[in-house]
């Protein structure tokens, strides 16, 4: 669901603050002995892409390998990206890049902003606007599009033919990578396609929004009241009564399984945390970015398998 006013990835245009170093490919100076200027002029033939955070980033350099120059604004997996706020350093790197992509629904809205700001001429992928999805009647859209495997390979076409764009002569290779990274997505929904045969209509719970279309095409059915939900991700008041009635979910044991958002916490989500595990109801911890050491596919069977694993108990 999009975040609230108060929950907005924040601009701030403070020149004091600190510089956010990017992930991605570097241009370093090689071991060959060449030359700090040769390192500079390979880096300015690269393709300068800029992700809003390094889940796209990875998807990026799985398609353009060595051709692109990456940087993933939002890449800390201890912070929350709801609550980053952008610097005057990311409004230059954005202000240089050749393609970017964000989110979008309203999870990354700084990066908009920025590029308004700086009339870039940047080709955007927007990948909320690349999934189709909309708000379903009478609730809110579910903005975390990169849990959900069919958008994802949509969003790795937009990818290859971005950067096709930016490198004509590279777009057969940008395309056969594409399709190499669209294979590697096959099995993942094939596992989502088992445990929905296995356990079709089970519940789960969760703390936030950003499993849910893993969790759904699994075939299981979301138990927590939508107002906790809502009220965890935009950082609003939470009732009494809807906690107890997220509570008893655990200690009445009507789900099989915890799904929470383990990059945001506070003292309702401690809470559940805590009455899941006292009930003896397995918890899955999913995060919004990539865990270090983990590229999208690894991060994305490690999750598949850990919620599969947690229904069989």
């Amino acid at each position: 669901m999009p975040s609230s006013p108060s929950r907005s990835l924040a601009l701030i245009t403070g020149a004091s603050l600190a510089l956010l170093a990017g992930c991605g490919s570097s241009s370093d100076s090689g071991s060959d002995g060449s030359s700090a200027a040769d390192s500079a002029s390979s880096s300015t033939s690269k393709i300068s892409v800029v992700a809003s955070t390094n889940v796209y980033g990875d998807i990026v350099e799985q398609i353009g390998g060595d051709t692109v120059d990456i940087t993933s604004i939002i890449s800390d997996p201890d912070q929350d990206p709801h609550s980053y706020e952008a610097n005057t350093q990311n409004q230059l790197t954005l202000s240089k890049a050749k393609v970017v992509i964000e989110n979008g629904g309203g999870y990354d809205d700084f990066i908009d902003r920025m590029l308004k700001s700086s009339n870039s001429s940047a080709e955007v992928i927007n990948a909320v606007k690349v999934s189709g999805k909309t708000a379903p009647k009478g609730g809110e859209l579910n903005e975390h599009v990169w849990y959900d495997f069919p958008t994802v390979a949509k969003i790795a076409d937009s990818i290859a033919a971005a950067l096709g764009k930016a490198d004509p002569d590279n777009a057969a290779t940008f395309t056969k990578n594409a399709e190499t990274f669209k294979s590697k997505l096959t099995p993942l929904e094939a596992k989502e396609a088992q445990i929905k045969k296995e356990h079709s209509g089970e519940g789960i719970g969760i703390t936030e929004p950003v499993p849910l279309y893993m969790t759904e095409a699994s075939g299981l059915v979301n138990k927590t009241p939508a107002e906790f939900s809502a009220a965890i991700e935009e950082g609003s008041d939470l009732s009494p009564k809807i906690l107890q009635e997220t509570l008893a979910l655990y200690t009445d044991k009507q789900v099989k399984a915890l799904v929470y958002n383990a990059q945001t916490s506070g003292p309702q989500t401690e809470k559940v945390e805590s009455a899941a595990k006292a009930a003896g109801v397995p918890a899955v911890p999913v995060t919004e970015t990539l865990p270090k050491g983990k590229d999208y596919v690894g991060w994305m069977t490690s999750n598949v398998d850990a919620l599969a694993s947690a229904l069989a108990k």
